[in-house]
């Protein structure tokens, strides 16, 4: 091998390795990518600023006591691009995300806040179609915007439009969702085949074509969480595998619950668009993002119970058993092939993807 510029062979034992990501003195995208970057920035970070025996780190909502009610109280933003996809649009996935934050400590919304920033020069016509889609997202998922803020920032600061939403729901009697909850034994259950938001996305993003259009899963789930706390309000823990995809949200409840995960490659719901799509651009679907779809923790006692529930709720039709918690390998997720081999689901590190949500 040679340097083209020069012709000269490389020096390789001046070659250095850059430090890893973790170590660097600056923010990077992966602090936003909901791997192990991000974990680090929360533990080290902004925790230890914030502090307060309320603060959740380990869920997407935390559980608050206020005038005798249990409340479930979540924000987040939305920076996705671009603007609209198929299956939906960031108006969607503004409500929806936050809907589903809450519904993941088995609360219903009821309020939301919205705050646009927008850049300036953007079209009034597609802020217009934003709120609008917005509206309508949360018509469907039966929750009120009752507050908002707007923000204008110079051209060349934003793309666009940025939406910030934050929402409350009342946690019903008896439910208790929680990492911490898991047990060995315990069932896991995805809601429905995976990695089709991001994928979705990125078609759109990077102009490329599968041979079909594929939708978002966008969508809000708190009908399917009513559904499942129908059948016993003692689900363990329920989360809705966004950035980092199916992968990071099992590494989380393995590390804060303390078990191993083990769960079946084969019994993995994959959509073959998703799964050809990946295998082209050399990605797992594990690590894929969604916005429709929910993992749950279920005692095996209530696990086929749950699991018919959800198979009759439209938003769980393709529901499955893809593995359990056990004792081996505490804090650990592992996978069994195809082939009978076994391999290390790690958290990821940064971003895999752009940005998705």
């Amino acid at each position: 091998m040679r340097d083209t510029a020069s012709g000269q062979a490389p020096d390789m034992l001046a070659w250095t390795c850059p430090a890893p990501l973790r170590d660097q003195p600056r923010v990077v995208m992966g602090h936003g990518g909901g791997g192990a970057l991000s974990a680090e920035l929360v533990e080290h970070v902004f925790a230890p600023a914030f502090g307060g025996p309320a603060l959740s780190v380990t869920t997407d909502a935390a559980t608050v006591e206020l005038g005798g009610a249990r409340l479930a109280f979540s924000t987040d933003s939305f920076v996705v691009r671009p603007l609209f996809f198929p299956g939906g649009s960031i108006g969607d996935l503004a409500v929806n995300g936050t809907v589903n934050d809450l519904a993941m400590s088995g609360a219903r919304a009821a309020y939301l806040s919205c705050g646009f920033i927008l850049e300036e020069g953007v079209e009034t016509d597609v802020v217009t179609r934003v709120a609008q889609a917005l509206g309508a997202a949360a018509r469907t998922a039966g929750v009120q915007v009752v507050t908002g803020d707007t923000k204008v920032v110079e051209a060349g600061h934003g793309d666009g439009i940025y939406i910030n939403t934050s929402g409350i729901g009342v946690v019903p009697a008896g439910v208790d969702l929680r990492p911490q909850r898991v047990v060995p034994g315990d069932v896991v259950i995805v809601s429905g085949p995976i990695g089709v938001h991001g994928v979705a996305i990125m078609s759109v993003r990077e102009g490329l074509e599968f041979g079909v259009e594929i939708e978002s899963d966008c969508a809000a789930l708190g009908g399917l969480v009513e559904a499942m706390l129908a059948v016993t309000p003692d689900l363990h823990v329920l989360r809705d595998p966004t950035r980092g995809g199916l992968a990071a949200s099992l590494n989380e409840i393995a590390s804060a619950s303390g078990s191993g995960v083990v769960v079946q490659e084969r019994d993995i719901p994959v959509p073959d668009p998703v799964a050809n799509a990946c295998a082209v651009l050399g990605l797992d679907p594990m690590y894929v993002a969604n916005e429709g779809k929910l993992v749950a923790f279920v005692p095996r006692e209530h696990a086929d119970a749950v699991l018919a529930a959800m198979r009759a709720h439209p938003l769980g039709a393709g529901a499955a058993v893809i593995g359990e918690a056990v004792e081996a390998h505490p804090g650990m997720v592992v996978a069994r092939t195809g082939l009978g081999g076994t391999r290390v689901v790690d958290m990821p590190l940064g971003e895999q993807l752009p940005r998705i949500c």
